[in-house]
């Protein structure tokens, strides 16, 4: 069914709002500038991200207290903390924004340098002040959530930040990226209700290389201002064909590799669940993205990574139990 004018405007607005590719131009309230820069559609995997830590830290309860410093750490994670991270990187990404996507808050001139210079610090500090707050909430005598608070602001800041600017490699930038989505925010909510251990910490890194994947889904939309601009994203390297194969066989190898380990640790039913959820991913990847990645990156990211997701709260559950 085709949109009428109207419709399509109100599409279009909305994903403006959320910070999604084909967003309208000329929005004028700052408030919603500044939460277009935030990027909220980025927030779902990181509060998600949260979820699984906690199920995994087996030390989660279903009490208010609980249910409330896991909210608070949501909060962190998703609105504070991706939204800086998204912020930043829209602020040293506006020379390529002005090619890939004109309508952005910055290259468009609707939002001023000082300004978003100003929400990046505000968003940084409320972040680091609300990490502190949640390591005194919980008792903890080393402040690891502030650690992990700070450490992420790094890893955002290289990524996006000359000298170093990791998203110029593909293969450093993309894994950063999916580490910082699935890793880091898993490791908070652990902390928050447990302790971190070594194979926590590995395994996570581990799956964050199908994170890895997903961030490359990312890339085929800024192919043009990627290549103009020498930013050596995956799809410039090896060209759209070959980018897209190596993307979904990472997305899928590595989730079958931690079924393998749930396997080891004897949890049979949960690397099943794992496995099964695979396979829609692979369906649709097939439907869309193979095809045309370029075309159908959107629609393949909404019909997948549901279940991607879904997995990883099974892994998360897994470990809690194990």
């Amino acid at each position: 069914m085709t949109q009428n004018p109207e419709q399509s405007q109100d599409t279009s607005k909305t994903r403006q709002l959320l910070g999604m590719k084909g967003a309208a131009s000329g929005e004028t309230n700052i408030w919603k500038i500044r939460l277009q820069l935030m990027k909220p559609i980025t927030w779902i995997p990181l509060i998600w991200g949260v979820v699984c830590g906690a199920a995994s830290s087996g030390g989660y309860t279903w009490g208010v207290n609980d249910f409330l410093m896991a909210l608070t750490c949501m909060l962190l994670s998703g609105p504070l903390m991706a939204g800086y991270t998204q912020t930043l990187n829209d602020f040293y990404d506006r020379e390529i924004d002005a090619i890939n996507e004109p309508y952005r808050p910055i290259p468009s001139g609707a939002i001023s340098v000082p300004q978003v210079v100003t929400q990046i610090l505000v968003l940084l500090l409320a972040g680091l002040g609300l990490s502190y707050f949640l390591d005194v909430w919980a008792g903890h005598d080393f402040p690891i959530m502030l650690c992990l608070t700070a450490f992420g602001a790094f890893i955002a800041y290289i990524y996006s930040a000359p000298p170093l600017k990791l998203k110029k490699n593909g293969w450093l930038g993309n894994y950063a990226l999916g580490s910082s989505y699935i890793a880091l925010p898993w490791w908070a909510g652990h902390a928050l209700f447990g302790q971190l251990n070594g194979t926590l910490i590995i395994l996570t890194l581990f799956y964050s290389l199908a994170g890895l994947g997903i961030a490359v889904v990312n890339d085929f939309k800024s192919v043009e201002g990627d290549r103009e601009l020498g930013l050596q994203s995956l799809p410039v390297m090896f060209g759209i064909t070959t980018a897209a194969w190596i993307c979904v066989v990472m997305i899928d190898t590595f989730q079958a590799g931690v079924a393998g380990y749930l396997v080891s640790i004897h949890q049979n039913l949960y690397a099943t669940l794992v496995i099964l959820l695979v396979i829609p991913q692979i369906v649709f990847q097939d439907m869309y993205f193979l095809r045309d990645p370029l075309k159908n990156d959107v629609k393949y990211q909404a019909s997948a990574q549901p279940f991607l997701v879904l997995g990883m709260l099974v892994v998360g559950l897994a470990l809690g139990h194990a």
